[in-house]
């Protein structure tokens, strides 16, 4: 029996430069630099020992295919990449960075940079909104870890918010919110849901005004055990924080505030590229793979609070 990582692109480095060009420029290598094309760059074949390298005729300088992408400036062998990716989108709940570490035979650091750089691909910055004529976005909030300083007391001040919109059969869409007011929750719903859309919730007095502006409000009322009401239920949203909660608890164990929504990113990009959506994991991970052009992350930014996330 053979394995996806028992190709060549996985173990030759050679081999993994092709593909991730493959990928990253269908239409042949161009500048990131000038972006000029095919007819004005050449490959330094026989003059250098640094494999991937081209230069460009237009703006004279020199590039490889991981420039302006998360594996620029990495010492990391990009065949390291290519099974850190296959590996992040294979695993349902996740794969923590000592077991990253163990596995590609790196530093810690290396393969938490790492982890945190694919995060980053997995981002999809200003979406189209979900939903539309017909479909069903359920809607629901969670709580996970401890805020900084913050001591467990009663309710669930010190915890973090989560909120969740998932279409029904279809994509997830989280987001680390600051509270659970209608302030706090609304606007992200409103920015990322069609009014032409059917939205269910549970009985929080913060949603119960949506029904004017979408196609049809329904929400089940969990404070007296009702779960299902027909075709109205907030099941599916409730089993993607599952998923998540068994990752993050599981697998990650800690995850500080300023990098939660990376992590976010991740679920809900494994969800979002299931197989049940008949994405298996090796086009998950050249989903992932496209993700990374034009997305620079460095060490420094990573560690930023004020970082985009």
């Amino acid at each position: 029996m053979t394995s996806v990582l028992s190709e060549e692109r996985f173990h030759n480095e050679q081999a993994a430069y092709d593909f991730v060009e493959a990928r990253l420029w269908p239409m042949g290598p161009v500048c990131p630099h000038c972006q000029a094309g095919n007819d004005r760059v050449g490959k330094l074949e026989g003059k250098t020992t640094r494999l991937g390298l081209y230069k460009c005729y237009a703006c004279r300088k020199p590039f490889t295919v991981k420039i302006g992408t998360i594996f620029e400036s990495s010492h990391a062998p990009l065949r390291y990449w290519l099974q850190a990716i296959y590996l992040i989108c294979s695993s349902k709940k996740g794969i923590s960075t000592r077991q990253l570490q163990r596995t590609l035979g790196v530093g810690m650091k290396t393969a938490w940079f790492m982890g945190m750089r694919i995060r980053e691909a997995m981002t999809q910055y200003n979406p189209p909104p979900m939903g539309g004529n017909g479909e069903i976005v359920e809607i629901d909030e969670t709580f996970i870890g401890r805020k900084a300083g913050r001591k467990k007391g009663v309710g669930f001040d010190h915890k973090h918010v989560v909120l969740s919109l998932v279409t029904r059969g279809g994509k997830a869409r989280s987001f680390h919110v600051g509270g659970v007011s209608a302030a706090e929750i609304l606007p992200y719903v409103y920015k990322n849901v069609l009014q032409a859309t059917h939205v269910m919730t549970d009985e929080a007095h913060r949603y119960s005004r949506l029904g004017e502006i979408y196609a049809s409000h329904a929400s089940v009322n969990h404070s007296k055990e009702e779960y299902a009401r027909g075709h109205v239920t907030t099941n599916t949203v409730e089993g993607f924080f599952s998923i998540f909660k068994r990752g993050m608890k599981g697998v990650y164990q800690h995850c500080s505030e300023e990098h939660l929504q990376r992590y976010l990113s991740e679920f809900d990009f494994r969800y979002s590229n299931r197989i049940k959506l008949g994405i298996d994991d090796v086009e998950r991970a050249d989903r992932a793979l496209l993700g990374a052009k034009g997305k620079r992350l460095t060490y420094a930014t990573s560690h930023n609070k004020e970082a985009k996330v």
